[in-house]
């Protein structure tokens, strides 16, 4: 490994312990709001991923992930905090994000042939950071690209023909 793959690479040990950080918080606000639910925790290429799971319900997802969002924000500034470095965890309850994930691919997919078939651009609704990242990455295994356009939390993804 070259000294610039070093310096790029995530640092393993500083993860898993932005992931015991994050998983302690979780599992404190799990206390105080007496959800039952188990905490899991695993590193993804350059992020610590904490997921709630064995929780019944959508209480801590919300519609359309809000409060999950909001969940994961605050468990970001709990990372913060005690390691004085900002945090790109990924929070995840019950397998929304994996579900969501998989129903973002779709949309990608099926929007990229919709273009492709009547070359016009399409606007999509807007979405999270997380989400756009999902379905551009789809638009792009399409073999078309997309573009993201507007302001937070107003963002919108747009598919343009080759």
């Amino acid at each position: 490994m070259t000294e610039a793959e070093q310096e790029k690479a995530p640092d393993l040990a500083a993860l898993e312990q932005e992931g015991e950080i994050a998983a302690d918080y979780v599992e404190g606000l799990l206390d105080i709001a007496d959800i039952d639910g188990d905490i899991d925790m695993d590193v993804e290429g350059d992020r610590a991923m904490v997921s709630v799971v064995g929780v019944k319900g959508t209480d801590l997802v919300g519609p359309g992930g809000e409060i999950l969002e909001a969940l994961q924000e605050l468990t970001r500034l709990a990372v913060h905090r005690q390691t004085g470095e900002r945090s790109r965890l990924m929070l995840d309850v019950a397998g929304y994000r994996e579900k969501r994930r998989a129903e973002l691919s779709k949309l990608g997919t099926e929007v990229a042939e919709t273009v492709k078939r009547n070359g016009e651009p399409k606007s999509l609704h807007p979405m999270t950071p997380f989400e756009r990242k999902i379905v551009h990455d789809a638009v792009a295994a399409a073999g078309l690209r997309s573009e993201s356009e507007g302001e937070e939390p107003n963002r919108f993804v747009v598919v343009l023909p080759a």
